[in-house]
């Protein structure tokens, strides 16, 4: 997502009095199956929607918080400096490391690519781009925002190729308008004017090549509304080759989360629409503010399981654990971040005013964690001058936990 400044910070104590004001609702209509915390003693909040999807009707537990130490990410050769403004907009695990994308607010040298870190080192390694665009996408209605400065927002290993991700656009308002014939083909988007766009990426002969793309399209009914910087921002794909589009807010404020099913033959042809299905899980709602999904990831606890979705609510500093099954409540995981100080005149550790989780990733039984450096707000975390310039270059930090849940 681009920042920008009437976003603004969201506090959490509004959308606690929610959870609090429908739960009593709840406990006044089911006082006999409903009870006012969990055996573990975690507060037991509802989390309604639709009063019609029994999934949305399930309780959310609220988590202790947890504190979690970041690492700088160094990126150049020789003595390295932290990244220079990548705005890191997702984050997938692989083998060789971490992969991260960068969104069209980033540094000029560091839009359309992908960006390799290394585990141990937290060093970026390799750096894939810019991006080419294959002649079957050349010759698509999107090809002009594709070769200029696409707002890229997530990414995930593709399932069917080698050396392959799926990304997702978000805001293409700054892009011309569509030709005539496109803005035909194009135009029930159910959502904004421009439609999102499921994009294919290889690495092909040391090229990253655009090999394919798709416009989602959402139903009416599910109102989705016309938000172009508040669109899709997160992906995952289950074992099903199921992918999830996290939206960041519908046409109510809401946070919702669809999905599209892949195949083989997704990419096979631009010239019509991928119909996005609401996924109807358990999500929290809110009365007011800002509450988007950014990054996401899925974790199985065991071979049978269909799946954790872990999504970051960014503007509220949380983590979403929500059960793909529709059987377990959704817990909410409140996170607190520091980060170090190299300088010895500053304190090893400080607490972050302003974070903004936009990557998640499982890798194995740890689950990382990278920010996208918000504009408006990064310099607030500066409390030694030391750190000052690794603010100003809006670099980001990785984050771990251990999956225990």
């Amino acid at each position: 997502m681009i920042k920008n400044s009437v976003a603004g910070i969201i506090y959490l104590p509004l959308h606690r009095l929610l959870y609090a004001w429908v739960f009593v609702g709840l406990l006044l209509m089911q006082s006999a199956a409903i009870s006012g915390s969990t055996a573990s003693g975690e507060t037991a909040v509802a989390g309604a929607y639709d009063e019609q999807s029994s999934t949305r009707n399930m309780l959310i537990e609220m988590m202790p918080s947890m504190a979690l130490k970041g690492h700088w990410i160094t990126e150049g050769d020789g003595e390295p400096n932290t990244m220079l403004n990548p705005q890191s907009s997702g984050l997938t695990a692989s083998e060789k490391g971490w992969w991260t994308v960068s969104d069209a607010s980033a540094h000029s040298s560091q839009i359309q690519r992908l960006h390799l870190i290394d585990k141990t080192t937290k060093h970026v390694t390799q750096k894939l781009g810019p991006f080419v665009l294959a002649p079957r996408v050349e010759n698509s209605c999107f090809a002009d925002y594709l070769a200029g400065e696409p707002d890229y927002e997530a990414l995930v290993a593709h399932p069917f190729k080698y050396d392959a991700w799926i990304l997702v656009t978000e805001d293409a308002s700054r892009t011309g308008a569509l030709s005539k014939a496109c803005q035909q083909r194009f135009a029930q988007t159910g959502s904004t004017n421009y439609p999102s766009l499921i994009v294919e990426v290889m690495l092909r002969d040391g090229q990253m090549i655009v090999s394919g793309v798709r416009a989602v399209q959402f139903s009416q009914d599910d109102d989705v509304g016309n938000f172009p910087n508040d669109g899709i921002e997160g992906l995952s794909i289950d074992r099903e080759n199921r992918l999830y589009l996290g939206l960041e807010k519908d046409a109510k404020g809401q946070p919702r989360i669809f999905y599209v099913d892949l195949t083989p033959d997704t990419f096979s042809s631009p010239r019509d629409f991928l119909k996005a299905r609401d996924a109807k899980l358990n999500l929290p709602t809110f009365a007011e503010g800002n509450h988007p999904i950014n990054g996401m990831d899925i974790y199985y606890p065991n071979d049978s399981a269909k799946g954790i979705l872990i999504a970051a609510a960014r503007n509220d500093n949380e983590l979403w654990l929500i059960d793909l099954a529709g059987k377990q409540a959704t817990r909410i995981l409140p996170l607190v971040f520091y980060a170090p100080s190299d300088a010895g005149s500053c304190a090893e550790y400080h607490q972050m005013n302003n974070a903004s989780i936009e990557g998640v990733a499982v890798d194995g039984n740890t689950l990382i964690l990278i920010n996208d450096p918000w504009k408006e707000n990064y310099l607030k975390n500066v409390q030694c001058e030391a750190d000052r310039e690794k603010y100003e270059r809006m670099s980001p930090l990785i984050f771990s936990l251990p999956i225990t849940w």
